[in-house]
């Protein structure tokens, strides 16, 4: 019995390939990081939304290119009348000009009638100046016109809205409108005028001045408004006028021009 149990103690374990528990465990851990597929590198949501926004960037860019090449041109047709779109004009706008910047800079100036009588085209070193209603405006830009020996030469270095309403280029270099109305009355012939009693001659008479003094007044403001809208003269600034003036000079008569286009009432007819 005791030769078997020795026997027994001593017979070999089992040889076994199971390695330790802890071993076991660090190769469970290890063996899916060795065994397992690379995989392919995702983007993520933010890295997307970060490509959007570059992509959004890059058109953002070209639209406002776009823009300032299609305004380029745009600006170039406005500004020099439909002449050119790339600003290569021979006689550019007056808002390309320096000269027309530094006035707006500067404001109106003032000037007394014998200080604007200076600027009449005689100097060529100064700019041609006239004024109407007193507001005064640069007409360089037609000196054939109002410069030396031009049509309208008149008008230069001068206020002279009393001739543009009369027509009389010469004689009326003046702003002082007092009895130009009368271009527009009829003559009193004793004749004629019988055909009226005193008081409906005067009730016509008040209606024919007011009428008169309309035409004067419609006269002025066409010439005032054609200086004041047209793109080819600069406004400059105004005439100082003596206090009291137009008093302080002598009423001046209807240039003979003018009193000839007047003519007589006509009388009305029976029933009328």
């Amino acid at each position: 019995m005791a030769d078997e149990s020795s026997v027994r103690r001593r017979k070999p374990e089992p040889a076994t390939d199971t390695p330790p528990e802890s071993e076991t465990a660090e190769s469970q851990d290890e063996k899916p990081k060795r065994d397992a597929p690379k995989k392919s590198k995702k983007k993520s949501t933010k890295d997307l939304l970060d490509d959007d926004e570059s992509s959004s960037h890059v058109l953002d860019v070209f639209r406002v290119l776009t823009f300032l090449v299609l305004a380029y041109f745009g600006l170039s047709y406005l500004v020099s009348s439909g002449e050119t779109y790339t600003w290569g004009v021979t006689n550019g706008s007056k808002y390309l000009k320096t000269d027309w910047w530094m006035k707006q800079l500067r404001g109106p100036i003032y000037l007394t009638p014998e200080e604007l009588a200076g600027y009449d085209g005689s100097d060529p070193d100064k700019p041609i100046y006239l004024a109407i209603n007193g507001s005064i405006y640069d007409v360089s830009s037609n000196a054939r016109t109002y410069g030396p020996g031009g049509s309208y030469r008149f008008f230069s270095g001068c206020d002279a809205a009393r001739g543009f309403v009369t027509g009389c280029f010469a004689e009326d270099r003046t702003p002082d409108m007092r009895g130009v109305e009368e271009m527009f009355l009829p003559l009193d012939d004793p004749t004629v005028d019988r055909h009226w009693t005193a008081a409906q001659l005067a009730e016509l008479k008040k209606k024919e001045m007011a009428e008169a003094e309309r035409k004067v007044q419609e006269g002025l403001t066409h010439w005032v408004n054609f200086f004041k809208n047209s793109p080819k003269y600069d406004f400059v600034g105004y005439v100082k006028r003596p206090e009291g003036w137009p008093g302080t000079e002598p009423k001046r008569p209807l240039c003979e021009q003018a009193a000839k286009g007047r003519k007589k009432r006509v009388v009305p007819k029976e029933g009328k």
